[in-house]
This record gives structure tokens, sequence and C-alpha cells, in this order.
């Protein structure tokens, strides 16, 4: 994993007021990926006949426009170049012909039959099997069989334009010359019938066929196959009378054929034995193959076309597995968040349930602040407020919007400012744990407001010497916006109930960085604040444990954070989430395979994050995906059906959780929506967090721009008005 120093602040550049044209590269990349994942599945929706298949069959119509030497002619058809000939197979041949396929089990099986009986036949094959099994094409070649076009996706072209007919045929062409190397000049419509059955809707069709060069081939004897009338009656009317030519219509394609095997096997060697000869169209006929060989740039485009679908296939077949697995995953984490979530509540809300000895003395409370002029003073004044005795260290990372100076000015007694260049969130961290009286140390973000029972709350915990660091509960204080009320949802249905889940099972993976307590001997054995990562509040909730430290939720103590108002800041905070947990991942990932109190987190925690906070929503997009596929391609109903019934779950799981957390349900009107947009817009961002993370790509810490839009609580006792900066508890400010 990449991993750098971070520091706060706008690049260079952009201090500087000059801007260089960059590419949306975080924006592009992923999309790349989503966009070719749909369109690897509109492939192979294409040669599956699920898109822009035409399924109508064209009823019988008036013959007067036909030829009368047609109606009364052969089943080969030849209106090349203006003709309008009818041939027929001289007696004692037999042309056998396949439709539909070629199909990966009973094409093999026919040709097994065919090879066994030293005998050929015509394979009209459509252009969307031939894609998908172009080695059966290449056989039926290999072993001297003919092959012919019967369009892409077997479609009545009675109905079809004439472009429309010019792709079936182009497209047939395209697959036959990527799966064989050849083209053919044979051609059999679907929906064919004998010569007699040609009518005014499908001559036309026939000549403008013949206009661009192919030969029509009918049948004059159908053996009903596709009926499954049984092995002697396909037999019986698939013979020809008085020892007469024959075309013979079977199908090697189109579901189960075990009858069409089992009858070629024993009606080949019983017309040979009669003196039949079962040989391919253009040797019955005395003709030119109906082959030629396919060269150069036409060549090349046709295997592009074989392995763009054989690509499509396999990757298709992936993201079914891969929508099995996070469909799973998602089931298994609704449950176990659902019912591990309940057993914690029960178990902290019990009557006299107690953590150990109240925890009273004081506690020192951190507030890295950088350029939080908007926020600090909220901040602050909530802190002052809190019913639990506490010091209070503002530590500002080289501000440049006067943040300390609004801090020095409230002059509240229990509030230093320490001053530094600026050197990232984990350095200011570390130098407010440097100078730090108490040995419990609270840690919040500078946009947060605490509740005056937030910090007596969040230490509780530490009554048990066993707990080394508590999570509190965060909140999204600005979500009279819909942005901020899609966070809402996230923060109560996805974090806190994850919280409560990890737990119980003992292996809480990140104390949040708005609200979170540590012991202080804990952090020091750890090495303090980290900067190996983007995200550092994971980064030493896992090394706690690998210490054999136990990590807790406090339910109670919340916090109220100024969530991001803007696509743009969400955007940024996501992605250095997203990455940073990554990171974290990778860094702690000995963890696996350690021994003793850090196991657990290994074999439970470690696994869990990786699995709920990196695979699943990697794969998470496929959802959308094939629910995409699904309202455009069908089945729409049952998809639609399917779609509603998931959100269902998701409405009451959120409904669960806003209860659990004491939350009015109000906000949950805009959860389709947000399932809609706002997934959307995460899935996009964890696929750049991946690229990135593979890609050996480096991340800068980026600072949100702040509004102070979160004030104090109702309730909150008012703070004293403004003191001078001498006051502060008769000491000065650190600097």
């Amino acid at each position: 994993m990449a991993s750098r120093t971070r520091r706060h602040g706008a690049p260079k550049a952009a201090r500087d007021g000059s801007r260089r044209p960059r590419l949306p590269l975080r924006l592009l990349l992923p999309v790349l990926v989503l966009v070719s994942l749909m369109a690897m599945l509109m492939l192979r929706g294409y040669v599956h006949s699920e898109i822009l298949a035409d399924h109508r069959v064209q009823p019988p119509a008036p013959t007067d426009r036909v030829p009368e030497e047609i109606l009364e002619g052969g089943p080969v058809i030849d209106t090349r170049g203006g003709r309008t000939d009818s041939l027929s197979v001289p007696d004692h041949r037999l042309v056998l012909t396949f439709d539909d396929g070629p199909d990966p089990v009973w094409t093999p099986r026919v040709l097994d039959v065919l090879k066994k009986h030293d005998a050929h036949a015509v394979f009209f094959v459509t252009g969307t099997m031939a894609s998908r099994y172009p080695d059966l094409v290449q056989r039926m070649v290999d072993e001297g069989h003919e092959i012919g076009l019967h369009t892409f996706n077997h479609p009545d072209l009675s109905f079809q334009s004439k472009e429309r007919i010019d792709r079936e045929l182009s497209q047939n062409q395209l697959a036959i010359s990527g799966a064989a190397g050849i083209r053919t000049s044979l051609f059999r419509p679907p929906y064919s019938s004998f010569a007699d059955a040609m009518d005014n809707k499908s001559w036309p069709v026939t000549e403008y066929i013949g206009s661009r060069g192919y030969l029509t081939v009918v049948n004059n004897t159908d053996s009903e196959d596709w009926k499954k009338p049984g092995v002697e009656e396909i037999i019986r009317r698939a013979t020809p009378k008085d020892g007469k030519g024959a075309i013979v219509l079977m199908h090697d394609s189109g579901g189960d054929r075990h009858q069409t095997v089992q009858a070629l096997d024993r009606f080949l060697p019983g017309l040979q034995k009669q003196g039949y000869e079962f040989t391919n169209l253009t040797e019955a006929l005395g003709a030119p193959s109906a082959h030629s060989p396919v060269r150069g740039l036409d060549l090349w485009k046709g295997k592009a076309w074989i392995f763009l679908v054989q690509a499509a296939e396999r990757i298709t077949d992936l993201l079914v597995v891969g929508l099995a697995v996070i469909g799973s995953l998602v089931i298994g984490r609704f449950a176990l968040m659902l019912v591990l979530s309940g057993a914690h509540a029960r178990r902290v809300r019990r009557k006299g349930f107690r953590w150990g000895p109240p925890v009273t003395e004081p506690v020192s409370v951190l507030v890295p602040a950088y350029n939080e002029a908007k926020c600090i003073e909220n901040t602050v004044r909530s802190l002052v407020a809190s019913d639990h005795p506490i010091e209070v260290l503002v530590i500002d990372d080289g501000s440049s919007d006067g943040t300390a100076r609004i801090v020095e000015a409230m002059g509240l007694p229990g509030v230093r400012v320490i001053r530094q260049l600026n050197a990232g969130k984990p350095a200011a961290l570390n130098r407010g744990l440097a100078n730090a009286r108490h040995d419990i140390v609270v840690m919040m973000d500078g946009d947060t407001v605490f509740e005056p029972s937030t910090v007596r709350e969040l230490v509780q915990p530490f009554g048990d010497p066993k707990v080394g660091a508590v999570a509190g509960n965060a909140k999204v204080g600005n979500k009279d916006t819909l942005i901020g009320a899609w966070q809402h949802i996230e923060y109560v249905m996805g974090f806190n109930l994850d919280r409560r889940m990890y737990d119980v099972l003992r292996c809480m993976p990140t104390i949040p960085g708005a609200v979170g307590a540590f012991r202080r001997s804990a952090l020091q054995r750890v090495g303090g604040m980290s900067d190996d990562t983007l995200a550092e509040d994971t980064d030493i909730t896992m090394a706690l444990h690998r210490d054999g430290w136990r990590v807790v939720y406090a339910e109670n103590a919340r916090a109220w954070t100024e969530a991001p108002e803007s696509v743009q800041q969400l955007w940024s905070q996501r992605y250095r989430w997203s990455y940073g947990t990554m990171q974290a991942i990778w860094k702690h990932r000995r963890a696996l395979v350690e021994r003793g109190p850090s196991g657990r987190f290994g074999r439970v925690g470690l696994p869990l994050v990786s699995l709920f906070m990196v695979l699943a929503p990697l794969l998470a997009p496929l959802i959308d995906i094939f629910l995409l596929y699904g309202l455009i391609f069908g089945p729409t109903e049952k998809t639609i059906v399917a779609w509603f019934g998931v959100l269902a779950i998701q409405a009451a799981c959120a409904a669960y959780s806003f209860v659990l957390d004491r939350e009015r349900l109000a906000p949950l009107v805009s959860l389709p929506l947000q399932q809609i947009l706002y997934r959307q817009l995460m899935y996009v961002v964890l696929l750049q967090s991946w690229i990135t993370a593979l890609t050996g790509g480096r991340l800068r810490w980026q600072k949100l721009r702040r509004k102070g839009g979160v004030s104090a609580p109702p309730g909150m006792d008012a703070i004293p008005a403004q003191r001078s900066v001498g006051a502060m508890d008769g000491r000065r400010p650190v600097g």
C-alpha cells in the first residue's frame, strides 16, 4: 500500500494562484471500469438474444407475387444476379441440414455420429451461437461439413428492414470468419419451410438475399425433430420416397436433441445400405464450394469479435459469481448487525449495567485544528459546558485563518492553545498527547460539538482496566440538506450498527476521529498516532487490538459533526477514508497469523473488515449493474419487484437502527433516493481507492471547507461571555 506523510492545505500551485490543466482521473478511471462492465453485460445480452432480438413470426401471406417455378421447384433458390432459378438434389443424394446451432451439448454428439458413419452435412449456424462456441464451428469445417448463415439473432426477416437484414448477414459472417476463417455463400431464413411456402412477404426478402450474393436453401423433407415425436417417427419423416434426393431439416440446438442424435445414428447406416450418399450441398449439386477463405483485415475483425464475445462470457460468469458473493455478504452483514446490535443494546441498557467503578477523574480533550475559524468557537464552548472535569487542548496545526487567536480571545478556563507548524493531524494529536496532564485522553475534530454528557459517557468504560479505547456515537449535525440527510442515514444505519456489532465481537476496527477516548498508557505503548496511513483513527485502533487492549462502543457519548455539504467534499472525504482503511488493513495484515490476546482481532476483526468494508463495497456495484440490465432488457417486472423487495428489507433495517439509536424516522423518506444516487457515488469512490491502491498511487490529505453550521445541541447551558486571554487558568497558551 502506498502511504505518505500528509499535510493540511492546498497544493502549492493552488496557493500561488497558478492552475495546471489536469484530467479528472479520479472520476474517469472508476467510471471507465463501471462502463466497461456494463458494456460486457450488454454484449453478452446481445449474443444471447436478450438485446435487440425480434421474436415475431409473420403469419402466412398471399403467394400471387411469387414465381410459379419457385413455388413448384426445388429447395435451393438462386436469385443471384437477377436470376430466378430453382434447384433440386439428385436422386439417392441426401443433404442433412442442422439449424440453430452450434450447441455445446448436442452439436458435438451430432458431429460424432456423422463422423462415425462417414457422412457430411450442412450446419446453418446463428451468429449468436457461433460467437459463443467458435471451436464447434472450426470443428465442422475441419471435418468437411459446410457452414451456412442462419442470421445473427434468428429474427423473421419478413419484418425487418434492408438495413437490419444486412446487419444480420454481416454479423453472422463476422462470427463465422472469426471462428473458422471462412465466408459462406449459403443462407437459410429463420422460420422457413418448403419452397411452396414462399409468399409475398418472404419472396422479396429472398430476392434481396440473392442480390447480396447468397444461395437460399430451404428443405423438402422435414424430420420435425423439434417436436420430439420419437426416434422412429423422426426417421420416418426424414426418409425420402422412391429413392429421390432431398434436403433434410434437423436441429442440433434449441432444446433437448437426444432423440435427434439417436435417430441419426440409425438413420445414416439404414439409408446408406439403400444406396444413399450423405454429402455437402455443393457436392450434391456439382457446384463450387460454398466456402472461401477470409484474410487480412476481415479475418482480424472476426477474431477480435470472437475474443470480445468470449471475454464478455467469462467476465459475465465472474460477475454472476460476484453478485452471489455480494448478495451473501450483504445478507450476512445485515443479519449480524441486527442480531448483534440488538444484543449490544440489551446488554448496555439493562438495569444495573456498569463497566466498573465510575470514572470521575479529569480527562484531557485534544482538539487538532487547521483553519477551523468557522467552527472552533462552537466546539470549544460545547466542551467547556461538559459535566465532567476536563482540560481542553486546542492544537493549532499552522492555521492561516486565525483559529488559535479565536480560541485565545475566548479566554475560557481550562482551555489551552498549542501552536505548531503545519505537520498534519497525527502530529498535532501527538503534540497534544505530550502536553496532556491526565491519564485518559479524548480526541475529537475541530468541527465537532459535544453534548454536556458526552465526555462523561465516553470515559465510563475505562472502569474496566482491559479497555484501552472507546468509540463514541458520531452524528451528523447538518442533516437539514439532502446530502446531509443521506449521510445521517449512513451514520445511524451503517457506522453505529457496525460499532455495536464489532463491540459484541470484540474487534472494533475504528475509533471515529470525531469522538473517541484512549488510555494514555495504551497510546504510548503502541507509539502514539501514526501518519503511515490516511486513516490514523483506524490505524491506531488496530494497533491497540494487536497490543491486547479491548476497544468498546459508548452509545450515549454523542458528538455532532459537520458532514460534507457538497459532492466534491464528500468525494474527497470518503476517498480518503476508503484508501486509508485499505492502507491500515495492509499495515496490520500480520494480525492474521498472530496469537495471544491480539489473535481475536486477526482471526475475526480483520477478515470481517476486509469483507464488509473493502470487498463488499467493491462488488456492490454489481447489484445496480444487473438492476439496470434487468430494467432495460428484462425481465423488467421481476427486476422491479426484486429491487423493491431489497429496498423494503433495507428500510426495515434502517428503521430498526433509527429506533435503536433513538432517532426520528422522518429522514428515512429519502432512503429510496439515497439508494439510487448516493450509493452509486460511494461505488465510484471505492473503485477509485482500489485503483489508487493497486497502482501504488499517492493521495494527499485534503482539508474540507467548513461552514460552521453545527452549533451546540439543544438544552446545553449557555457559556459565559468571552474573557481575556490572561484569564485562561492563570497560564499562557503554549506556542
